[in-house]
């Protein structure tokens, strides 16, 4: 199959989820599956617990009885090994789907990503792809502490070779993960558990979402919110609650990570003057520090203010429902922030 050939590049705004045809996140990734096992003999789906009764989530759930066990099949408890197979089918002529209940479970499997998967085109100058897609949701909330709910963007951010998609709506969640399965690169696919609990427009058929192409879910002047996953429901409540407080907020969603859209960001930090970058993963070293960087290096004259972060602590996640509401970061920390921005507008000479 020629997907160059065969996906349809339809770019549909956020607002389309008001009408039309709905599904929830969870279906609109299994549709992605079926439809891409469905149009090319060379995808297969591996993971621990895809072919079980919960079905990943129930993104995969009962595709091993209708595509077989030889296309759907769970996995031993050996994630280097496995990813080194995954990867060994890629370079063969097929496209592996590789499902991780957990990203904590990638580091189990780091040489292969970072040594083999990234680097393999780079070496052999661009004659061969590694065209295999790695899925893994985060959890929240749930108890799963410091081994279970690591959110580990950053990380892979920094390792060149590597595409890295991170979905917020269930459009988005079909279509980036069938452009993944079309590309002739490797891509990490890190969800949020919390991003199922939505259902949106999603339409029928192949489509594809051009990596590296963020969208605006809301318009604003005053101030800009880059948020990342499900950062960008508890932005979008943020901004609602902002506007009673006369602050008009615009929230991007990258969407890519990596490639990243650093001209629709740059350009509404041209328009607002302020930044704030939210984000699901620790502060130090992440996704919003490198967002923050590229804005203060490209971008440093449109700042009226600071750059703020609003990110996870730098502590291991919490086990306590207690403790983790201190520990994750939400709507009120990003309206904190953007009223702290705010309150410089008189102060600092420039806005």
């Amino acid at each position: 199959m020629d997907w160059s050939k065969t996906l349809v590049k339809e770019e549909i705004d956020f607002t389309a989820g008001e009408s039309g045809r709905k599904l929830s996140y969870a279906a609109a990734i299994r549709e992605a599956l079926e439809l891409a096992l469905t149009s090319d003999e060379r995808v297969f789906i591996m993971g621990q617990g895809v072919d079980d009764p919960a079905g990943m989530f129930s993104i995969t759930t009962d595709l091993h009885k209708k595509y077989g066990e030889e296309r759907v099949f769970d996995t031993p408890l050996s994630e280097n090994a496995l990813t080194g197979v995954a990867i060994g089918a890629a370079l063969a002529g097929m496209r592996p789907i590789y499902m991780h209940n957990r990203p904590d479970f990638l580091l189990l499997a780091m040489d292969q990503i970072v040594n083999h998967a990234a680097k393999w085109s780079y070496m052999f100058g661009g004659c061969i792809g590694v065209p295999l897609v790695i899925w893994a949701c985060v959890g929240r909330g749930w108890g799963g502490a410091a081994q279970h709910t690591q959110t580990l963007q950053g990380l892979f951010m920094h390792v060149p070779g590597l595409r890295l998609v991170m979905p917020t709506t269930p459009y988005d969640a079909k279509g980036l993960l069938i452009s993944s399965i079309a590309d002739n690169n490797p891509v990490i696919i890190l969800e949020h558990r919390w991003l199922f609990r939505q259902s949106g427009h999603v339409p029928e058929g192949l489509y594809s979402i051009p990596f590296g192409r963020g969208v605006v879910r809301r318009l604003g002047k005053d101030i800009t919110i880059v948020a990342i996953s499900y950062m960008v429901v508890e932005a979008l409540n943020a901004a609602q609650e902002l506007e009673k407080q006369g602050i008009d907020a615009e929230v991007i969603d990258p969407r890519t990570l990596k490639p990243l859209d650093e001209a629709l960001i740059l350009d509404s930090v041209r328009k607002t003057g302020r930044l704030i970058v939210a984000d699901t993963g620790w502060k130090t070293g992440g996704a919003g520090a490198e967002i923050a960087t590229m804005v203060a290096e490209k971008g440093f004259d449109y700042l009226k203010a600071p750059i703020k972060r609003v990110a996870s602590l730098d502590i291991p996640t919490p086990a306590s429902d207690i403790l983790e509401a201190k520990f994750y970061v939400g709507k009120a920390d990003i309206i904190a922030a953007c009223t702290a921005l705010l309150e410089k507008r008189s102060g600092n000479g420039k806005g």
